[in-house]
């Protein structure tokens, strides 16, 4: 998720578009921001707002009896930046209050090298992993319904869960660190003082669930680069800093990284990092 903002010096126009109040990342942890995003396509009220679709926070009612059943349980899944975030930095640049500063509304994200963008691998690990969620029972809202909007903001994204009462909420995010690093990561929150205290050690906990399912599901190692036994606790995130519900990111690979990036690419390794994080959700609300 590192992330790349663009400049612009248009003046923020619309930005009354109760759209993006905000949501997740201002941007990642560092590394090269090459961003790869694709154009914007025309787009509803809803893909501008960002808002939940009806169908997205629907619960499902299928297989309530299936093995590691999450019925009655609320999930937020947040799907790191927008499709048309690259096309409108008059709305992504925007500052928003995270408590500890000010960030970016929101980011372009990165990429591999073959500009396979970020924003569409989180979408695809997003859209899967929500599928699995429903079949096990749970209610799911997504912060965006599809991948050819803008934002929302990432404090908006937070209050999205905020206003769900979400049981866990999970951020996805590809890296885009120097090539020679691989391996994914969780993020944990640092305490705010007076705002999210509360959640630190649930948020903990749900941190480690996540790590030790993705590592087991999908086989890909912890970061060779940031963080420790693939946990990094951080202030600086409006997706964590707002959230007043248990919240954590993930970083699944380093898109900079040949091998990282060929796992995220193939549908088979997105799919396998889907079920794996449906597994680290399990084992936290079971």
């Amino acid at each position: 998720m590192r992330c790349s903002t663009i400049l612009s010096g248009r003046a923020l126009g619309a930005m009354g578009m109760a759209v993006l109040a905000g949501a997740l990342t201002g941007c990642g942890s560092g590394g090269s921001p090459s961003a790869s995003a694709a154009p914007p396509t025309a787009t509803s009220a809803a893909s501008r707002t960002g808002q939940p679709s009806p169908e997205d926070s629907s619960p499902s009612h299928g297989s309530k009896g299936s093995q590691g059943s999450l019925a009655g349980k609320v999930i937020v899944v947040d799907p790191g930046h927008n499709g048309g975030n690259a096309a409108h930095p008059e709305i992504i640049n925007k500052k928003v209050d995270v408590y500890n500063g000010r960030k970016a509304c929101n980011t372009t994200g990165t990429s591999t090298d073959d500009n396979y963008s970020e924003h569409a691998f989180t979408w695809d690990v997003a859209t899967r992993l929500v599928k699995i969620l429903r079949a096990k029972g749970a209610k799911v809202v997504l912060t965006r319904p599809n991948d050819t909007g803008v934002g929302p903001c990432v404090d908006e994204r937070a209050r999205i869960g905020n206003r769900a009462h979400a049981d866990a909420v999970l951020a996805i995010h590809g890296d885009g660190a120097p090539a020679k690093g691989h391996g994914f990561h969780i993020i944990e929150p640092a305490p705010i003082k007076g705002h999210n205290e509360s959640i630190i050690a649930p948020s903990r906990r749900l941190g480690g669930d996540m790590r030790d399912a993705f590592h087991q599901g999908t086989g890909i190692p912890y970061s060779t680069y940031l963080g420790k036994n693939g946990i990094d606790v951080r202030s600086d995130l409006g997706g964590l800093n707002v959230s007043t519900r248990p919240a954590v990111f993930i970083e699944c690979g380093n898109m900079r990284n040949p091998g990282d990036a060929a796992k995220m690419k193939s549908p088979q390794g997105r799919q396998k990092m889907a079920e794996a994080l449906a597994n680290g959700f399990a084992k936290y609300l079971g």
